[in-house]
């Protein structure tokens, strides 16, 4: 039998237990008959004000994705989405694929995930940036760095400029303001990149990178949307959405 709400997909999706956003974003742009199912992964409220926490913190999300999968996958949802960004392109940029074979080893080979690592070349691809600069904002430490210019580098792509908002602890990531993400971008922008990706799952840049796009004249893609927007697109759900940036109105 169809799922009587999930009738078109059921998402089943991973995210840390510290992260506040990835739900309330996915959910704002779920369409009509699709599901979006969290389990989450248990892990610390580390503080990240070093380059060795944080790592720590990377460390204890990866040891916490199994069982999270294993717990969503009760629900027999149509693929598994990987709500934390870093996870997917730490210590190498094909770290997400291996994090996929790792679950396909344990829980069967036709387990799917959608992480950040296949969503963002494709919506950079989708909204017309084959190649070139690319500014990255996150709320990370500096130590990030070296991952995230590997990772776009390996997609055909050039880290132009970065901000790294060194947030104090995995919770407060979701307290950036507003404010302080526009200055950002801004300050991005004024570098002259071709594109604007941010990084960090708990930050919520969804409709604000809609608005700047509107005023930096060039595609902002916030990690959220731009995973939830593959999740869909590779499942063949093509309904467009207002509010959430060029990708998700126009591809």
């Amino acid at each position: 039998m169809t799922d009587a709400l999930g009738w078109r997909l059921k998402l089943g999706v991973v995210t840390p237990s510290v992260n506040t956003v990835v739900q309330p974003e996915y959910d704002d742009m779920r369409p009509r008959g699709v599901t979006n199912h969290i389990a989450r992964i248990h892990i610390a409220d580390w503080v990240t004000d070093d380059d060795n926490d944080f790592a720590g913190l990377v460390g204890d999300i990866d040891r916490g994705v199994d069982d999270a999968v294993a717990r969503v996958l009760t629900c027999e949802p149509d693929c598994v989405v990987l709500g934390v960004s870093i996870e997917a392109v730490w210590g190498d940029p094909e770290a997400g694929n291996g994090i996929q074979e790792r679950l396909r080893a344990r829980f069967g080979a036709g387990l799917r995930l959608v992480h950040a690592g296949d969503a963002i070349p494709a919506a950079l691809r989708a909204v017309g940036v084959d190649d070139g600069p690319i500014g990255v904002l996150t709320p990370y430490q500096p130590g990030s760095e070296p991952h995230l210019r590997a990772f776009v580098e390996s997609c055909g792509y050039d880290l132009h400029s970065a901000v790294h908002l060194r947030c104090p602890t995995a919770v407060q990531i979701a307290h950036t303001t507003g404010e302080t993400i526009r200055r950002e971008l801004s300050a991005l922008a004024e570098k002259r990149p071709r594109a604007i990706v941010q990084f960090g799952a708990n930050m919520a840049v969804g409709r604000i990178a809609a608005e700047a796009e509107q005023w930096l004249g060039l595609p902002v893609l916030a990690v959220n949307t731009a995973t939830y927007w593959y999740a869909l697109r590779s499942n063949g759900i093509e309904d467009q959405a207002e509010g959430f940036g060029r990708l998700m109105a126009h591809h």
